[in-house]
């Protein structure tokens, strides 16, 4: 092969992979990596458990996979259609938005974790279909949020990473004073 014919990193030009291609693959990594430290940190307890507040706080583990589910839903949401899929920003919502940090009555740590599975799934193939990661929208009116601010995809994934690894260390924190349990180390 001649250089006419190579990239720099040796690989003809039709088996190297697009710029984006590569950031793709490099998020939905990250990402993977985010929630599976979170479903291991829940791994091997019972919904009891998994209930249970070991702050002051309303946070309990299972709250936590629900909530994290319920974010990266609305945010992959906000990809596509923009502020709409925040609805109104009202006490309601808020009173809604507090309730995914508890488990409801009924649920279970391994409905929410199947329901996580699914959402990661569909954000995933969003992540693969998206035309462009600099394609943006609004952000939607709240106290919250700067006034007339967009958000590109590419950013909303950095903050469904951020959102999931900060919830994975608080998952951590939660475990170990349940059972002793560490997540790492």
């Amino acid at each position: 092969m001649t250089p006419a014919t190579q990239d720099q990193a040796g690989l003809p030009p039709e088996r190297h992979p697009r710029a984006s291609d590569q950031e793709r693959s490099d998020v939905l990594d990250i990402l993977r990596s985010r929630r599976d430290f979170l479903r291991f940190t829940v791994q091997g307890l019972s919904d009891e458990q998994a209930a249970t507040r070991t702050t002051v706080s309303e946070l309990c583990l299972g709250g936590l996979v629900k909530h994290v589910a319920a974010i990266e839903q609305r945010w992959a949401t906000f990809m596509v259609q923009g502020p709409e899929a925040f609805g109104r920003i009202d006490e309601a919502a808020m009173a809604e938005h507090a309730a995914t940090f508890r488990m409801a009555e009924g649920e279970t740590l391994e409905g929410l974790l199947a329901r996580y599975q699914e959402i990661g799934e569909r954000t995933d193939e969003l992540v693969r279909s998206l035309p462009s990661l600099d394609d943006s929208h609004p952000l939607p009116d709240a106290p919250w949020f700067p006034p007339d601010t967009h958000w590109s995809a590419r950013r909303v994934l950095l903050h469904i990473i951020a959102e999931t690894a900060q919830h994975a260390g608080h998952a951590d924190l939660l475990r170990e004073a349940i059972d002793g349990q560490k997540t790492m180390g």
